[in-house]
């Protein structure tokens, strides 16, 4: 019995220093100030992704008050919400700061975000019952969603010139080349604004339960996951080298031609000068042929059949 009770003693001693041990190994050697800000580098640099594991990481191996808690999971909330548009998982996080930070500076806002992720999840019900509990903003604690200088306000919320950067990186290119201007800039910021006016209007009018506003919601989106996957599909077979250019050109040469009015050829433009317009005329027709073989293997693997002739 003796012997039992100084192996069960020694036993425990040596988990005991194992369990200390492990201990002192999970310390992190890292700086928490370095880890915090290569998490802001990252976020910088558009790894997003990246930028909240690092922040998760800052959260679960380093001593930060509660304050700097609940800023930091409003971050991850905000890098779901706006980068990632991953409505699901911002949401998780905005509703961490709410009940376990009750006392944030950043509640305020958090209620807001949580609404506008119920809406965007087409929750359209708990959107409401969820604005109906926020019955308190401040104005002061709310935050720009985008770093940078405020250059408009509406009631309490404030616009940045990061928001700015950021609406108009969405927009397709060919626009954003048209806003390079300050006066284009500041036309698109007035634009921008009336068009948050009129949306809140609008959602306090309830339209966004309207029969004709669902069905457009619906179509938009279901264009859009289209265009996506045409895209994603597509774009792994349309392959072009530079010399399939020349070899287009050379194969077409009748479309890159100057024509008098009687539509006789007056001059035959070179190579070097529609090269650009002949890589575009080739890129659009090997897209097309790539749609149109993709139509035909899912027309096939769905048995597909349409009756053409019965089409009044």
């Amino acid at each position: 019995m003796k012997r039992t009770v100084t192996q069960g003693l020694f036993v425990g001693i040596i988990v005991l220093l194992a369990f200390l041990g492990c201990a002192q190994q999970s310390r992190p050697s890292i700086d928490g100030d370095k880890v915090r800000e290569y998490a802001n580098a990252l976020y910088n640099r558009e790894l997003y992704a990246q930028a909240v594991k690092e922040y998760q990481r800052y959260l679960d191996l380093y001593d930060v008050d509660e304050t700097q808690q609940a800023n930091i999971h409003f971050i991850i909330g905000n890098i779901y919400f706006d980068r990632l548009h991953d409505y699901e998982n911002a949401m998780a996080y905005y509703l961490k700061v709410k009940h376990v930070y009750p006392d944030s500076d950043v509640l305020p806002q958090v209620d807001k975000q949580i609404v506008a992720c119920l809406e965007r999840l087409q929750r359209s019900a708990d959107a409401k019952q969820a604005l109906d509990e926020a019955t308190s903003f401040e104005p002061d604690a709310v935050p720009a969603s985008h770093q940078g200088t405020t250059i408009a306000k509406i009631a309490d919320r404030e616009i940045t010139s990061g928001d700015l950067k950021y609406h108009i990186g969405q927009l397709p290119e060919y626009i954003q080349s048209q806003l390079k201007e300050k006066q284009a800039k500041v036309e698109f910021l007035h634009q921008f604004v009336a068009t948050e006016l009129f949306y809140d209007a609008a959602k306090r009018k309830a339209l966004d339960k309207d029969k004709d506003v669902v069905e457009g919601t619906f179509q938009a989106k279901k264009s859009l996951m289209v265009q996506k996957y045409l895209e994603d599909e597509i774009a792994g077979q349309v392959q072009m080298k530079p010399e399939d250019v020349e070899l287009y050109y050379k194969a077409n040469k009748e479309k890159y031609t100057e024509k008098d009015d009687q539509g006789n050829v007056k001059r035959q433009k070179p190579f070097q000068e529609v090269r650009q317009q002949a890589a575009e005329d080739l890129l659009r027709e090997k897209q097309q042929k790539a749609y149109e073989e993709l139509v035909r293997r899912m027309m096939t693997a769905e048995k597909v059949e349409i009756y053409d002739d019965l089409v009044q």
